[in-house]
Formats: C-alpha cells, sequence, structure tokens
C-alpha cells in the first residue's frame, strides 16, 4: 500500500489555505506552494503538490458539472414533492456505503457516523416535509371542492379542478 499523502496529513487550516492557493493560482505555481509550505515547516515536493492539485482540480470540476446539470434539471422540471433531495440522499448514502466498504483501517469513523446520521435526519425531514405537502394540497383541494359544488360546477369540473390541484391525471 502506498504512503499517505503529505497533503492530506496536514493540519486543517494549512490544507484550507493550500486548497485555497490553489484555485486562486489556478492549480498552477506549484514550485511557490512548496516554498511556501517549507516556509511553513512543511517539506513537500512540486510533485506531490502538483498530483494534490490535479486531483483537487478534478473534483472541483466534477462538482462544478454536477452543479450546474443539477440547476438546470431543476429550473426546468419542478420537483414539488422533493423527490430529486430523495434521490440525492440516496447517491450520498450509496457512495458513503461504497466509500466504508473501500476503507482502510483507522479510518475516520467519528465523521463518517456524523455524515450517516446527518443523511438519516434529512431523509426525515424530507418525508415529513412530502407528507405536509400532501396534506395542505388535500386540504386546499377539499376546499376548492367544497365551493365548486356551492358554485354549482358540475361534477366532472369539479373532479378535473380537484385532480389539478393534486397533480393526478384525471
Amino acid at each position: 500500500m502506498p504512503p499517505r499523502s503529505k497533503i492530506k496529513q496536514l493540519p486543517t487550516e494549512v490544507k484550507a489555505w493550500l486548497d485555497r492557493a490553489l484555485v486562486q493560482g489556478n492549480f498552477s505555481g506549484y514550485e511557490l506552494l512548496e516554498q511556501e509550505l517549507a516556509g511553513r515547516g512543511f517539506v513537500i515536493g512540486k510533485s506531490s503538490i502538483n498530483r494534490y492539485g490535479q486531483e483537487f482540480e478534478q473534483r472541483m470540476r466534477a462538482l462544478k458539472l454536477a452543479t450546474e446539470q443539477a440547476k438546470a434539471i431543476s429550473e426546468s422540471v419542478p420537483d414539488d414533492e422533493g423527490s430529486m433531495n430523495d434521490a440525492l440522499i440516496r447517491l450520498v448514502q450509496q457512495k458513503a456505503f461504497e466509500t466504508l466498504l473501500k476503507m482502510e483501517e483507522g479510518a475516520p469513523m467519528k465523521e463518517i457516523g456524523l455524515m450517516v446520521a446527518r443523511l438519516s435526519n434529512a431523509t426525515v425531514k424530507q418525508k415529513q416535509w412530502a407528507t405536509e405537502v400532501r396534506a395542505k394540497a388535500e386540504s386546499a383541494a377539499s376546499a376548492v371542492e367544497k365551493i365548486a359544488k356551492k358554485g354549482g360546477l358540475s361534477a366532472s369540473a369539479v373532479k378535473e379542478i380537484r385532480s389539478r390541484i393534486l397533480g393526478i391525471p384525471s
């Protein structure tokens, strides 16, 4: 097994600085970054910084692409019931499980446990929200149905209005 990356072992604030410096420097200037890290007491070669920078840049590109695609989808396909969010939560859960299976001993189990707890909480809240939305739609449909019947609308018109409110094909 290859040795762990020196960059991944950096203290959080130093790694955060390096990540910002890579982005601000457009993923270049590795010799300067090597010198700056040495000045901070960390001996990491420019080749290691370059490898980390390439991986980091690929992840940023993938994240940017995913964000742009998600935005385009959400703008073109309304998601009143939160099914897209539910699918995203399931995807993250799947990826977390795959990561757990691949992990070596001594993995950051506290952080993984926290992530799982947050995902579970998000799933529960998503289901509660969807239930509330359905209940509100049902209540609105019932109120409109009563008003429409009082106003003398035909049974088929009332049924059409109700199905449109609830998003059910008539």
